[in-house]
């Protein structure tokens, strides 16, 4: 029976907001550069208050990957938590006109917290340096997940970063066990090593239970299984889902099925910005293998979409992804 998505994602909903700057704006505004720091709402507002021209779209990284599945033509769609303000119509904008179905309910006007945001500032010499505001997306809740949409999910998406809310473990649970009671499959990325040293039990046992495909990176699979030892890391890992796939920098990706593995090498690029390369990797590698890619080839994909959005400012790709496949005799 046909799904009516490819891939829904569940992560954070927030708004990239990317402006220029020198350096003397960072150092008057106590900013330090080349970091990601988490901020508050009055620092947030502030900050956006003395900035100048901005390019502001949706973001958030499992959003940056449903992005990548439908400007390839995947049906798509996105849970993720906004407040009904400018920055949250933005965010339900820019995704949809993407092509991803958007409609979790807004936070009301009258929430504390307003819609998530990261301020990246980039100085001329290319370095960004990221103020993150959560805002109301750390209050997604099991009330934000609709049964009926994950049951017309072939695959969902989860962001590890999302684990951090007070009610993500019980939102996922909900989405896992609707889209496995409709015969539909569970992807998960780890997100980042200090995500899972906060969360390391809580995810295991969701792999364990409820994850057909992983996606991490070599320092997330380390500190998973906390082991020094990588090839080792990736066979315990392996173990648990049907599907590993592990990226390692220029050195590509690994894929494990079963007692099947495949080393897919990366094509050098010149790396200009390495964020949103996860990101990327998995909607390619998602949209792949819903479209009748083996897993090597949906590997190879990956790596191309990775290897294309590390070229340039900012997480999502800007070159036609498709032709970029047909290039590389994946299409």
């Amino acid at each position: 029976m046909s799904k009516q998505f490819n891939v829904v994602g569940i992560g954070n909903a927030m708004v990239d907001i990317l402006a220029r700057c020198d350096d003397a704006f960072l150092s008057d505004a106590g900013i330090e550069k080349g970091i990601m720091q988490l901020i508050d709402m009055p620092r947030a507002i502030d900050l956006y208050s003395k900035i100048g021209p901005a390019q502001e779209v949706s973001g958030g990284s499992a959003a940056n990957t449903i992005a990548v599945i439908a400007a390839l033509g995947g049906d798509t769609a996105y849970v993720g938590k906004v407040k009904d303000d400018q920055l949250g119509a933005i965010f339900a904008h820019d995704l949809r006109a993407q092509g991803a179905v958007y409609e979790t309910a807004l936070a009301p006007k009258t929430a504390e917290d307003e819609t998530g945001r990261c301020i990246v500032l980039v100085t001329p010499d290319g370095e960004r340096s990221m103020n993150t505001y959560l805002g109301v997306t750390e209050f997604l809740t099991p009330d934000d997940i609709d049964p009926a949409q994950m049951a017309e999910a072939e695959w969902i998406y989860l962001e590890g970063y999302r684990f951090d809310g007070p009610d993500s473990h019980a939102a996922f649970a909900k989405a896992i066990e609707a889209t496995r009671s409709a015969h539909g499959k569970v992807s998960l990325t780890l997100s980042d090593p200090f995500c899972i040293s906060r969360h390391r039990d809580a995810f295991r046992d969701m792999i364990r239970d409820g994850v057909d495909l992983l996606f991490c990176n070599k320092a997330e699979a380390l500190s998973m299984v906390q082991r020094d030892d990588f090839e080792a890391a990736r066979a315990e890992l392996a173990a648990e889902v049907d599907i590993l796939a592990v990226t390692d920098s220029e050195n590509g990706c690994f894929i494990h099925q079963g007692d099947q593995s495949w080393h897919v090498p990366a094509t050098p690029v010149e790396i200009v910005d390495a964020t949103g390369a996860g990101d990327a990797f998995a909607g390619a590698f998602l949209w792949g293998i819903t479209h009748g890619a083996d897993l090597p080839t949906a590997g190879k994909m990956a790596n191309v979409a990775a290897g294309s959005v590390i070229q340039h400012i900012g997480p999502r790709p800007e070159a036609n992804l498709t032709a970029l496949f047909k290039e590389n005799g994946l299409a």
